[in-house]
C-alpha cells in the first residue's frame, strides 16, 4: 500500500484554559462562586476588590448595570478624624493606666488600676448576658436532656441506663430501640426491665414534652397526660389516642363516635385538641441552622415591563493593581518580570470569565421572562411549557450550557424566589391543540384539593374529570403521581371532619 500526504480543512473545538475556567465559573453556585474569587485573590497578587477610580485600560468586574454607591471624600475624612481622636484618646488611656514602678507594699489592686465604665468587658445586665447565650447556643436534644438529666439525683446505674437511652434516641424525639434490646445490651445482669421502664418514665418527663416516646401513639400520650387535668376533652382525647388510634388514622370518624359514645361536635373539639400537639417533638430542640438563598437575578415590574438585573451582592467588583500591571510592561526578562506577567495573564482571563457568566446569566435570565411573563402576572396556572432546547434556541448556545447556568441560580420575582430550573417543565396537549405545561397542571390539582368537600375529598379519577371539562386530557396514574410530588395524600386520608 503506497503511502501519501493529505491535506484537509475543518473545524475542531479545543478546550483551552480559559474555556474550562469560563465553564467551571458558569456551573458554580452564588456561594461556589464567592469562594473561587475569594480564592483567587488570595492566589493572585494581581487582582484585587475594586474601588472609585478604576485605571484606565484595566476594566472592573462589574455585576449589574447599577454600580454600588461609594464612600464620599467627606466620608473618608471623617473617618480618618474619627481613627486619630481614638488613637489620641488610647495614647491618653494608656498615660493614665500606666502602673508605677515603686508600689506600696499594702497596695491594692484597685487603687492603681481603676476600670471606667466605658472599658466595660461585661454586659450593662444579666438579661443582656443570657439572652447572647441563648442565641449562641446550638445544643442538640441529647445534650438538652443529658443538662436535665444533671439535675436529677441518679444512682450510678440508673445513670448508666439513662445514658443508653438518651443515646437511643433520635432527632425526631423517638426512642428506637425496645426496653427488652436496651437490657439486654447492658452487661449488668442486675439491670431489669422495670428498672430501665422507671428511667425511661422519668426521660418522658423532661422537655420537649413528648420526647422518648417509642412511637406516635406513646409520644401523644405523653403530652396529653403532662397537660393540666382540668384541661377540656383531655380525658377523651386519652381515650382516643390510646384505644382508637387506628381508626384515627384511617379517618374513620363514625365508628369512633359510635365506640366512644360521643357526638360529632364533641369530637371535633378532640380532634382540635389532639392537633396541637406535636408528633416529632425533637425538632424544637438543637434544629438545624436556616440556609438562606441569595438570588442571582431581580426581576421587577416598572412602568409596564419587566426588568432583569444581575444582584450586585453576589460577587465583589474585581479589578487588576495598576502598579502591578505596571511592572508588567517593562522590558526585563527577570524571573520576577515573568512571575508579573503569567499572573497578569491569568487575571484578566478570569476577570473575562466573570463578565462571560454574568452576560450569559443575563441573557437566559432575560429569555426565561420573556417566555414565561403569564406565570409572573397570573401565577402558577399561566406556566407555559419550557424546554432547555426552547431557551437555546433563543440565544444562540447549546443545550448543556443552558443546564450549567440555570442549575443552583435563583430568580428574585414579586411572586417568591425560584430556582430557574423551576420555570421548564414538560407539557400536555389540550382539545383545543394548544400545550398546558405540568407546572401548571399540578397548580390545578392544588387549587382542586383545597376547594374540595372535606367530607367528600376529590379522588384521582374526579381529578382527571374535572380537568377533562376544562380540555386538559391527563391520565389517573399522571394525576396520582403530580398529586404525590404536591404531598397531598390520597382521598380516604384527606377525608376530615368540618
Amino acid at each position: 500500500m503506497k503511502q501519501s500526504l493529505q491535506l484537509k480543512v475543518g473545524q475542531q473545538l479545543t478546550m483551552t484554559p480559559q474555556l474550562q475556567q469560563a465553564i467551571r465559573l458558569l456551573q458554580l453556585s452564588t456561594l461556589d462562586l464567592q469562594q473561587e474569587i475569594q480564592s483567587a485573590l488570595d492566589s493572585n497578587p494581581l487582582l484585587e476588590i475594586g474601588e472609585d477610580d478604576t485605571p484606565e485600560g484595566e476594566p472592573a468586574q462589574q455585576n449589574t448595570p447599577a454600580a454600588a454607591p461609594e464612600s464620599t471624600t467627606a466620608e473618608r475624612s471623617q473617618t480618618e478624624e474619627t481613627k486619630e481622636t481614638s488613637a489620641s484618646s488610647d495614647d491618653s488611656w494608656a498615660e493614665r493606666s500606666e502602673i508605677p514602678e515603686d508600689l506600696p507594699v499594702d497596695s491594692q489592686w484597685d487603687d492603681v488600676y481603676q476600670s471606667s465604665g466605658s472599658a466595660s468587658l461585661g454586659p450593662a445586665d444579666d438579661s443582656e448576658f443570657s439572652n447572647d447565650f441563648r442565641q449562641g447556643s446550638s445544643d442538640s436534644l441529647q445534650d438538652h436532656l443529658r443538662w436535665q438529666l444533671n439535675l436529677s439525683r441518679l444512682s450510678d446505674i440508673d445513670q448508666l441506663i439513662a445514658d443508653a437511652i438518651v443515646d437511643a434516641i433520635d432527632e425526631k424525639g423517638r426512642l428506637t430501640v425496645s426496653v427488652e434490646d436496651l437490657v439486654e445490651s447492658f452487661d449488668n445482669e442486675d439491670i431489669e426491665a422495670e428498672e430501665v421502664q422507671a428511667v425511661l418514665r422519668l426521660i418522658q418527663n423532661f422537655d420537649p414534652p413528648g420526647v422518648g416516646g417509642r412511637d406516635l401513639q406513646e409520644c401523644l400520650l405523653i403530652q396529653l397526660r403532662q397537660l393540666p387535668p382540668e384541661t377540656p376533652w383531655r380525658e377523651e382525647a386519652l381515650l382516643v389516642v390510646g384505644q382508637y388510634m387506628a381508626q384515627l388514622g384511617n379517618r374513620d370518624y363514625n365508628q369512633i363516635m359510635r365506640r366512644c359514645r360521643i357526638k360529632e361536635d364533641q369530637l371535633k373539639e378532640i380532634l382540635k385538641l389532639i392537633q396541637s400537639l406535636n408528633p416529632t417533638p425533637g425538632d424544637a430542640i438543637g434544629g438545624s441552622e436556616t440556609e438562606y438563598v441569595v438570588p442571582d437575578v431581580f426581576v421587577s415590574k416598572k412602568e409596564g415591563r419587566w426588568l432583569v438585573e444581575l444582584n450586585p451582592d453576589i460577587a465583589p467588583k474585581i479589578q487588576i493593581n495598576s502598579h502591578y500591571a505596571a511592572l508588567a510592561r517593562q522590558s526585563s526578562n527577570s524571573n520576577d518580570n515573568d512571575y508579573i506577567r503569567d499572573n497578569l495573564q491569568e487575571a484578566r482571563w478570569f476577570i473575562k470569565s466573570l463578565q462571560s457568566r454574568n452576560e450569559t446569566l443575563m441573557k437566559v435570565a432575560s429569555k426565561i421572562v420573556e417566555y414565561q411573563r403569564g406565570f409572573l402576572e397570573y401565577g402558577e396556572e399561566a406556566m407555559k411549557p419550557l424546554v432547555l432546547h426552547d431557551i437555546a434556541e433563543a440565544v444562540g448556545m447549546h443545550e448543556s450550557t443552558i443546564s450549567r447556568v440555570t442549575t443552583q441560580k435563583y430568580m428574585h420575582t414579586p411572586r417568591g424566589i425560584f430556582e430557574l430550573k423551576f420555570f421548564f417543565s414538560s407539557h400536555v396537549s389540550t382539545d383545543t391543540g394548544g400545550e398546558c405545561s405540568s407546572t401548571a397542571i399540578r397548580a390545578l390539582i392544588k387549587k382542586l384539593v383545597a376547594a374540595e368537600n372535606p367530607r367528600k375529598p376529590l379522588s384521582d379519577s374526579k381529578i382527571t374529570e374535572l380537568l377533562a371539562d376544562q380540555g386538559i386530557q391527563v391520565a389517573r396514574r399522571t394525576i396520582a403521581k403530580y398529586r404525590e410530588s404536591l404531598v397531598i395524600p390520597p382521598s380516604n386520608e384527606r377525608k376530615r371532619l368540618v
